[in-house]
């Protein structure tokens, strides 16, 4: 490594492995990163900038800033640590740990390593200093009782949170902010003269000026004021800015559709397969506005073409620009009760690219052969033109389809026929799925009516008939093929990749399903035949819920990644997701991808290459949690405010979780899930069995499992922390005014 070498591309004093690499990226390249931490690790001391500089031969005065710019970019991606003599060092991973914090509730916090490794522990005190999203170097100092590894803070490397949404209070004449979100446990302290127009009790959105310290709290100013706490769709503006949800469109995005129409152009015709003739329809919900897919089925000798066509978003939306990068950043649509933030500007995501009925709209289709095993023998893929012939619902098409309501039927006659063999195909494809083994988890979802005044009126059960089961085959086959298609292609690509269970969550299950009278077979890697196959055996049993409940958190959670993996609970080896570019970014690469195979591209021509993909992936699992956390954020406050005046009624309920402090109960009819607390139970010692899902009374024996039915009364409701107490029902006799007044820190 150590020898000169004149072959070099920037004539530096070392050989660089990567100089290509970054002579490509860079138009004045220097030293890599790989290079430099290899020299760094021989020299075994720390150095100045200097002293890395005449190590590395780097000697111009444009490249000695480059030189600089990229230590400082190496030290905030923890590969390296500078001291207080301004010197850096490589950081060893045996002794410190690079990496996120990540915040909890009750004070203390975890550090993710960058590397994947096992997560640090770090105490109260630790966080003290920190905010969830800090980027750290820590210690390992120990083996904590519990035996997790514990971390000490040795240098942050870079602060994440700059913003944070809360509730202000003036209390002689002190004011702070408690923060919305949970996982953030500082109070944020507000100078008079930087409170402005707020008023005591409003939400505000506060800049942090000065970070937290071991201690002092942190500092801020008041930069917005969203309104009075329980004002009519508070809980959405709060999470939007609780979660950094992008939502303004910025002027370049704004510039890029302004020559947008309404109609599609008639130069975006041609080399396109003209399908206007098909009766292709949409089913979707009664409330849906942008609509990605439309259907058609006819019967052939050998069993059915299905022809599944798509939005051709990417026709619209050019990879690198303004567009494009917005798209990215957003990852995704985001839905919260009565309004969208969407991925894609209106005049597309409810215009050009919605298959609107009656209108001509450009779609990428995936043409299928299937035979009557419900096997795909044959696929193709190709750039249409579409016209929608109706715009049908769920509840519709389950009344033509199931009940054969004669009235519908005869106002849809003429799509009837097509109807019917889209419902013969879906019946074999249900067939196939159950003799691969793919699960079939029956959730239950519910639905949130609202009144006047966007108040909530009721919460009633999501009723999932054959019709949504229809189209999600129709959409799952069209992924198979997209998926098949890419890999023969050789292009990078995404997958929706779904692992199986941990070793660690298998022992659990086994022991659980072992004290129910079940086994799981399989060995140390169960396939999903063998998850439904448990769940085949269990249809009727009246802990049936219970126990899908339990095979439903043994497995881990989806993610994009470009990793050919397969996906577990759909039983595929491959799968990727083709079908939903509207509101999906990962869709939007998948159609980019498809749309450079059928034109005869090749990987090395492929705007994406494969490190590309795995960070387009990484972007996307984490906007995908990101919206998971903020709808559910805003539900839980939706469900709590419709709480507050139900203090002192009575519910039947089912356990919905164990844990060692209580259990959660669901309550039946409404959906909205509280806390009976281990101290509210009878008077007895309860001790919890983490592997039966229960607590168990020391003296008397009883029992509280996951699926037991309780019947219990609302004690307490408190909308700052999304919180409902219960108490079983035959203890709870006192009343109060149910509304608990936030304890201040």
């Amino acid at each position: 490594m150590t020898n000169p070498s004149s072959t070099n591309p920037a004539k530096f004093k070392l050989k660089d492995p990567f100089a290509e690499r970054e002579a490509g990226k860079y138009e004045r390249p220097i030293p890599s990163r790989e290079l430099i931490l290899e020299m760094m690790k021989e020299q075994a001391r720390p150095l100045n900038l200097d002293e890395v500089a005449a190590a590395l031969g780097v000697t111009e005065e444009d490249d000695l800033e480059s030189l600089r710019r990229r230590l400082q970019a190496m030290e905030r991606d923890g590969q390296l640590l500078r001291n207080r003599r301004e010197r850096y060092c490589v950081v060893n991973r045996k002794d410190l740990t690079a990496g996120r914090v990540l915040g909890h509730a009750d004070g203390f916090g975890f550090l993710r390593p960058d590397d994947g490794g096992e997560d640090l522990f770090l105490s109260p005190r630790e966080m003290r200093a920190l905010m969830p999203g800090d980027r750290i170097v820590a210690s390992v100092t120990g083996i904590d009782r519990r035996g997790r590894r514990e971390g000490a803070v040795v240098e942050i490397l870079e602060r994440n949170t700059q913003r944070v949404v809360g509730r202000l209070y003036i209390e002689r004449g002190i004011a702070f902010v408690v923060p919305e979100q949970r996982n953030i446990n500082h109070d944020i302290l507000i100078p008079e003269s930087a409170v402005g127009e707020a008023r005591n009790g409003q939400i505000v959105v506060v800049e942090i000026i000065e970070q937290p310290t071991l201690r002092r709290e942190p500092i801020g100013r008041v930069t917005e004021v969203l309104g009075d706490h329980m004002a009519p769709g508070m809980e959405i503006e709060v999470a939007i800015r609780s979660y950094d949800l992008p939502n303004v469109w910025s002027e370049a995005v704004l510039a890029e559709v302004a020559p947008f129409e309404g109609q599609v152009a008639q130069d975006a015709h041609p080399a396109r397969v003209d399908l206007r003739h098909l009766p292709l329809v949409t089913i979707d919900g009664e409330d849906a506005r942008d609509f990605d897919d439309a259907v058609y089925c006819e019967r052939t000798p050998k069993g059915w073409k299905l022809y599944v066509a798509i939005a051709d978003v990417s026709h619209y939306v050019r990879p690198r620009s303004a567009l494009d990068n917005e798209a990215l950043l957003r990852g995704n649509s985001v839905y919260f009760p009565q309004r969208v933030i969407p991925m894609l500007p209106e005049i597309l995501s409810n215009g050009l690219c919605s298959l609107n009925p009656d209108e001509d709209r450009l779609c990428m289709v995936c043409e299928m052969s299937v035979n009557v095993d419900g096997t795909v023998i044959r696929s193709q893929f190709y750039r249409g033109l579409m016209r929608s012939q109706a715009r049908l619902t769920y509840t519709e098409v389950a009344k033509i389809l199931v009940d054969s309501d004669k009235h519908l039927r005869r106002a849809r006659r003429h799509l009837v026929p097509h109807l019917e063999e889209l419902f013969a195909l879906y019946k074999r494809l249900r067939w196939a799925r159950e003799e691969r083994g793919a699960i079939d988890f029956e959730s239950r979802e519910s639905k949130i009516i609202f009144g006047e005044g966007k108040k909530i009126e009721s919460i009633v059960a999501a009723e999932r008939n054959d019709a949504h089961r229809l189209i999600e085959e129709c959409m799952i086959l069209a992924n198979q093929c997209a998926a098949r298609f890419l890999a023969r292609s050789k292009l990078p690509h995404l997958l929706r990749v779904h692992d199986g269970p941990s070793a660690e969550k298998l022992a659990d299950l086994r022991a659980f399903l072992g004290e129910v009278g079940l086994s799981l077979e399989g060995g140390d890697s169960p396939e999903p035949i063998h998850y439904f196959q448990v769940l085949d055996k269990i249809v009727g049993r009246v802990d049936e819920h219970l126990i899908q409940t339990v095979l439903l958190r043994s497995l881990s959670q989806a993610v994009y990644s470009p990793e050919k993996k397969g996906h577990f609970g759909l039983a595929l080896p491959a799968y990727t997701h083709f079908t939903s570019p509207i509101r999906r970014y990962p869709d939007l690469l998948t159609h980019r991808a498809i749309v450079h195979a059928i034109d005869g591209g090749k990987a090395d021509t492929f705007e994406y290459a494969l490190n590309d993909v795995l960070m387009i992936g990484e972007q996307c699992s984490s906007t995908e949690r990101r919206a998971d956390e903020a709808t559910r954020g805003v539900v839980s406050w939706l469900k709590c405010e419709y709480m507050l005046d139900k203090v002192g009624q009575t519910f039947d309920g089912v356990v919905s979780a164990v844990t060692s402090f209580g259990l959660f109960v669901e309550l039946r009819e409404i959906f909205i899930e509280g806390l009976v607390h281990i101290s509210s139970l009878d008077k007895d010692y309860f001790h919890y069995d983490p592997v039966g899902h229960r607590l168990v009374g020391e003296r008397t024996g009883v029992r509280y499992r996951l699926g037991d039915p309780v019947r219990v009364t609302v004690v307490r409701v408190d909308l700052d922390d999304r919180k409902i107490d219960l108490e079983p029902a035959a203890k709870a006799s006192r009343q109060d005014d149910g509304v608990k007044k936030r304890r201040r820190r």
